[in-house]
């Protein structure tokens, strides 16, 4: 063999792709550098009816200035469409399920989920009889974006890794962008509502009511309503069978609370508002002050969060009153259980008599594959979405469905509200994903209600039922006056945190879509309640409380199991759990130690119990467990009824047993079985990425944060998870916006090139005070009428 040869061509391989290494980075790099948004200058834009400044500042937060509501729209959209185009496109392909058609394969199961509402085809109806001044607002916008596009020396990054094109943006896409967010808060195919009928066909109701609660002890309501304590069972009405009990469902809710002028030294209101969602590159809001000015007067100045394709403020203040957001989880939709017609399988019994189940083809197209149609069945009252183990039918009607599911005349109506009373008649007409709404004003009050419209549910509760002779169904919408509400309570507190926030005939008529856990919403209550007269910066510091005295029970429990046990790896741990600090912070080993020791009796309980329930569903089944799980798991721990021990365990003491077990095993599978490397930080880290990073891990390199230990947890309330937790902290006075607070993970920018890429993040993560309001600008750029060049 020719050595000195193969060493030549070896040789000029390797220099063969380095060269060729170093071009595709130059490229790459070119890419990034013309895809950066303008930031100084002018630019002409032939729709626009008056010159507009857009003024950044070092944070690159905008204040843009417009003459009228339609030219602020479109400088608002061609922000959004330089800086964020490509999440708008995922957040439109989102909500009509056309993410394959981008990403290939790997977004096809979303697709067929998402799909079969038909929101694409919903969302050009809606447009279509919009009224005329809505219709202008969204057509205005997407003129903004496409000008925002088009102005760039080079598309998006992504598109060039993605090899493809943008398509340009069109008014129904705004309304596809609120579609996605009813995916992200709300149940899209009725699993809450059949998991609870599967699990009482299974268990018995009384188990199945134990186990998937609609109230727990001090659920925190605003009104100070209790909701009876299910009693623990006397029996199971079945044989358990064990099963790998999937996690919790992930988490959806946010922070929002207020104290009316009666608790503030000057007198002022103060909103804060915390809104959890999963954490991308870039964030998910995109924040900016927002002014039309004629002469020298204002006439509209909004400062908060904006949602990339959409022209609307979603939280902040408008100068007169400042809102908050949080899920509401009221009930949203309802399962409906299909009668059959003997010897018509395509028909089902309705009120009116038996009719035929229609269906519609939709065409899903992946990238990079073959098309295939996606039969979608429907009925009178919404799409099929599944079909439970003995082939019955299920139907979701779900207000995203109706036409009123999206309706502006109450967004626009907010951002000219005076009053919190004001606020919430706008509210009472919005059409969005339903939330709760938490407001104060210039005059001192305080309230919370629902904003986005509530159906009149009638003959129905938590689980699948028939429809078919009449007595349940929905009979329209809850008038604007009877929406609950709560003004200006006698102790100046408000509060959410995606808790039952009422009780009695408000309960009725709101229902329940699956509250959270009361645990957050207790601690911010008392927080509250324990503070005097406070100010912005005290409501910071409730935001930030990582104290967690929600997991108080579960330590002393584990201290119990160690007590007994004289090995010195338990005696170790024993330590940790004692000296635990009750707090969920990076460096402490005893919080994880308790926590996991919380996860692991959830997720062994409804294993147990979880078996039985999984059998009777369709491989479709959704997670067994539900959101409020660790008052029944700590319920059956302390008290050990013998005849529900979970399968397959024959008595309480092997379950603990099986816990340390499961427990110890973490510490060596996690941290090689040294516990002082088994800390909170190690598991509680911010896991923050670009969409496009975990498929190429060198674009990573470029758009992805350092990945640190966070403080927090989801129970706590400063909620942090990997890859999840608060997109944005605001504390706010209205009228006062400069004394207020703003905090952002990630910033405002796409592109790593951009100046002011990930500014703001570092005070996100130290939870460090950063200003409200825009600071001076540093860079000014001024969109012109004309025709451009």
């Amino acid at each position: 063999m020719n050595w000195r040869l193969l060493r030549r061509i070896i040789g000029g391989t390797i220099g063969i792709i380095g060269v060729l290494s170093v071009l595709l980075a130059v490229w790459f790099w070119r890419v990034l550098a013309e895809s950066v948004a303008d930031l100084e200058g002018g630019i002409t834009l032939s729709a626009l009816q008056a010159p507009v400044e857009i003024k950044r500042d070092s944070y690159g937060v905008p204040t843009v200035i417009a003459r009228n509501r339609l030219d602020l729209a479109r400088a608002l959209g061609f922000m959004h469409g330089q800086g964020r185009f490509f999440q708008m496109d995922i957040i439109r392909r989102s909500g009509a399920g056309e993410l394959s058609e981008l990403t290939g394969n790997v977004a096809l199961p979303i697709d067929l989920s998402h799909r079969v509402h038909r929101f694409r085809a919903r969302a050009n109806a809606l447009l279509a009889q919009m009224p005329e001044e809505h219709r202008k607002l969204i057509e205005a916008y997407a003129e903004g974006v496409n000008a925002g596009l088009s102005a760039l020396s080079h598309k998006p990054f992504e598109y060039s890794l993605l090899r493809a094109e943008p398509i340009p943006w069109r008014p129904a896409d705004s309304l596809l962008a609120i579609y996605a967010m009813y995916f992200e808060l709300q149940d899209s195919s009725g699993w809450t509502q059949r998991r609870k009928a599967l699990a009482e066909k299974a268990l018995g109701p009384d188990l199945a009511n134990f186990l998937y609660p609609r109230g727990e002890p001090g659920d925190a309501a605003l009104d100070g309503s209790i909701l009876p304590e299910p009693r623990t069972p006397e029996r199971a009405a079945a044989p358990l069978i064990s099963t790998p009990a999937s996690p919790p469902p992930l988490p959806n809710g946010s922070n929002a609370f207020a104290v009316s002028g009666a608790k503030t030294s000057s007198g002022r209101a103060i909103v804060a508002n915390d809104m959890h969602l999963p954490l991308r590159v870039p964030n998910i809001w995109y924040r900016a002050r927002l002014l039309v000015q004629q002469s020298e007067k204002v006439a509209l100045d909004l400062n908060g969060v904006t949602l990339p394709g959409v022209p609307l403020l979603v939280a902040g203040s408008n100068g007169k009153v400042a809102w908050g957001l949080t899920n509401s989880h009221i009930a949203t939709g309802d399962a409906i259980r299909l009668d059959p017609v003997p010897d018509d399988p395509g028909a089902y019994l309705t009120p009116n008599g038996p009719l035929s189940l229609s269906i519609v083809t939709e065409r899903v197209c992946p990238a990079g594959g073959p098309c295939q149609d996606l039969q979608i069945e429907c009925s009178i009252w919404g799409p099929v979405v599944a079909h439970e183990a003995d082939g019955t039918r299920i139907v979701w009607r779900w207000t995203a469905h109706d036409t009123n599911a999206i309706d502006f005349r109450g967004l626009l109506n907010l951002e000219s509200a005076s009053t919190v009373r004001e606020l919430f008649d706008a509210a009472h007409l919005a059409g969005v994903p339903q939330q709760n709404l938490v407001a104060v004003d210039r005059e001192g009050h305080a309230g919370w209600t629902i904003i986005g419209q509530i159906p009149v549910r009638v003959g129905l509760d938590d689980r699948p039922n028939s429809w078919a002779d009449g007595r349940r169904g929905w009979q329209g919408y809850v008038s604007p006056n009877e929406v609950p509400e709560v003004l200006d309570p006698v102790d100046g507190i408000i509060w959410s945190a995606n808790n039952r926030l009422v009780g009695g005939a408000a309960l009725a008529l709101l229902g329940d879509g699956g509250y959270s856990s009361a645990a957050r919403a207790q601690k911010i209550r008392d927080d509250l309640k324990a503070e005097g007269h406070v100010t912005e910066h005290d409501l910071l510091s409730i935001q930030l409380d990582v104290q967690a005295s929600a997991l108080e029970p579960w330590q002393k429990l584990l201290v119990k199991l160690l007590e007994v046990r004289r090995d010195n790896f338990s005696l170790a741990m024993l330590n940790y759990v004692k000296n635990w600090g009750e707090a969920a912070a990076t460096d402490s080993v005893g919080y994880r130690l308790v926590r996991s020791f919380e996860e692991e009796a959830v997720r062994l309980i409804y294993g147990g119990f979880g078996g039985a329930i999984k059998a009777l569903a369709y491989p479709d089944a959704g997670p067994l467990t539900p959101r409020r799980a660790e008052w029944p798991s700590l319920r059956l721990l302390t008290e050990r009824p013998d005849h529900l021990v979970p399968a397959p365990f024959q008595s309480w003491n092997e379950v603990m047993d099986a816990l340390y077990d499961r427990v110890a095993e973490r510490v060596r599978n996690e941290a090689g079985g040294d516990l002082s490397q088994f800390t909170w930080g190690r598991r509680n880290h911010s896991d923050i990425h670009h969409p496009l990073a975990r498929g190429l891990p060198a674009i990573g390199l470029l758009t992805d944060p350092p990945d640190v230990p966070i403080p927090g947890d989801t129970l706590l309330p400063r909620v942090g998870a990997p890859g999840y937790g608060s997109t944005e902290r605001f504390v706010v006075s209205p009228g006062h916006e400069g004394d207020g607070i703003f905090e952002m993970p990630v910033g405002e920018a796409s592109n790593p090139l951009s100046p002011y890429f990930l500014a703001g993040h570092s005070d996100w993560l130290e939870g460090r005070a950063s200003p409200f309001m825009p600071e001076s600008p540093r860079w000014t750029l001024v969109l012109k009428p004309g025709k451009p060049q």
